[in-house]
């Protein structure tokens, strides 16, 4: 079936199939998040085991995307991203149908896989169906649907469980998802063939998913586990080797997953890096609030849910008018300035203490969701921009593993700094040591920040290739 629409029109229904995607992979990430200890309770499970629901799809998801994106450059983006769509949709499916905890964990690997094929493939789409002067415009709208999706998540999973039972939580992506996928077939144009001669790099792609994983999986555990342990150690050493052989392989391969030479242009590099900046404070802001607000302060799960919506809906408003005015003026001046705006917001939640009222927590918030909400949308338009045509998956790929470095970094870094002081205190987190501990959290956050900025403010110095000079380079 074909649906003939004008020029102009068709890329809107791009934007709204890849948005209910993007929304649908959102909201089932807060949500199973916000079920965990619903499930623990179901399964009669132990707490660390339970936790592996979101690790392993953290890890699988993070591993693939530079995979599933370079995939989506030789076989067709569409092609790949209604794949995932399938992928995910069946393993909600199974994930719905679970009888234990175990068997839970290993179909939220496969649900990864579809999603990672959705997340990796979604900006290239957007960034081929797009003008380059509405790309900004586009991404933006799409970072929208990603903050919308985490705002809903928390009160609809809740209200699912309530009412329907955990297995709703999972049951609810089919119609969704059902509904995306058709959508996605009907109005996202197919992917010219290439004639290039190129074929999969599975060596680099084994190497790059054992790497990340084992990088991840320390970040991931480091706080459990210990910093200095032997197994935190042994998997940082393991990532470092692999991640190193990864690298000096694509290097001498002739068709290599990651291309490398896309970090010889200024704005992918800078976009990169800031990137990973950006989502550290991010997710350093998720892992200290909920101590502050339910452990330091006495707030309910629900009221600490509530006043953390203040920064995710301040993106989603911020997000595609950054995206718009990036379009017109260009996107290295707004992302600096939304870098710097995070920072002040963290600086802000820094000095948030026992007394500070309500409103002051979520004014800071919103400050620290305003910086988000500028920089993401000019920054992936930079970074995509960046990117040549046949390297859209590639660019989309590195974007997503950034995010979730930079995720796992944040989380890392506010950890080790939360526990350390928590620990040299000789305070548990129901003790007055707690707001100092949060303080200097937030502090190293802040620094994450104006690191950021001054990567922003001095890519002007790293030498730059031009997108076009790409098609002009031996592969």
């Amino acid at each position: 079936m074909r649906v003939r629409l004008a020029g102009v029109d068709r890329k809107w229904w791009v934007l709204i199939s890849v948005g209910m995607g993007t929304f649908m992979s959102a909201l089932d990430g807060s949500v199973v998040n916000t079920v965990l200890p619903v499930l623990n309770q179901a399964f009669g499970s132990d707490v660390a085991t339970i936790e592996w629901v979101v690790t392993v799809y953290l890890l699988i998801v993070s591993g693939l995307l530079l995979s599933v994106g370079r995939l989506g450059d030789l076989r067709g983006h569409k092609k790949v991203y209604l794949t995932g769509f399938a992928i995910f949709i069946l393993a909600s499916t199974l994930n719905g149908q679970a009888p234990s905890a175990v068997s839970l964990i290993v179909t939220r690997g496969i649900q990864a896989l579809g999603a990672a094929m959705l997340f990796a493939n979604s900006p290239a789409i957007l960034t081929k169906n797009f003008p380059s002067e509405q790309r900004g415009q586009a991404l933006g709208l799409q970072a929208t649907m990603t903050y919308l999706g985490l705002t809903a998540g928390p009160s609809v999973g809740g209200w699912l469980a309530d009412a329907f039972g955990w297995r709703a939580v999972f049951y609810i992506n089919v119609p969704v998802g059902g509904l995306a996928m058709l959508l996605s077939y009907l109005y996202i144009p197919s992917d010219q063939r290439r004639e290039a001669d190129e074929s999969f790099d599975v060596r680099g792609a084994f190497l790059f998913l054992a790497g990340l994983i084992a990088l991840l999986l320390g970040l991931n555990q480091g706080h459990a586990w210990g910093w200095t342990s032997a197994p935190v150690l042994g998997l940082m050493v393991l990532a470092l080797v692999l991640l190193t052989i990864f690298t000096r392989h694509e290097m001498s391969v002739r068709s290599p997953m990651l291309d490398l030479r896309l970090f010889r242009s200024q704005n992918f590099s800078v976009a990169t890096l800031t990137a990973v900046f950006n989502y550290m404070c991010v997710y350093s802001v998720l892992f200290l609030m909920p101590f502050y607000l339910i452990d330091g302060r006495g707030f309910s799960p629900a009221q600490a849910g509530l006043i953390l919506t203040a920064q995710p809906l301040v993106m989603a408003v911020v997000a595609p008018l950054s995206g718009t005015l990036s379009d017109r003026i260009g996107t290295r001046l707004p992302s600096t300035l939304g870098l710097a705006a995070l920072g002040a917001g963290l600086l802000l939640l820094a000095g948030l203490g026992p007394t500070s009222s309500i409103r002051q927590v979520v004014v800071f918030l919103g400050v620290a969701g305003l910086g988000v909400g500028i920089f993401t949308s000019p920054n992936n338009s930079a970074l995509m921009g960046s990117a040549p045509h046949e390297r859209q998956g590639i660019a989309a790929g590195i974007l997503a593993t950034a995010r979730n470095v930079g995720m796992m970094l944040g989380i890392g870094l506010a950890g080790a700094i939360f526990t350390s002081i928590l620990a040299r205190s000789g305070s548990t987190t129901a003790g007055s040591g707690l707001f100092n501990a949060v303080h200097y959290g937030f502090l190293g956050a802040a620094v994450a920040a104006a690191l950021g900025v001054i990567v922003s403010l001095s890519g002007r110095s790293v030498p730059g290739l031009a997108p076009e000079d790409f098609g002009r380079m031996e592969v």
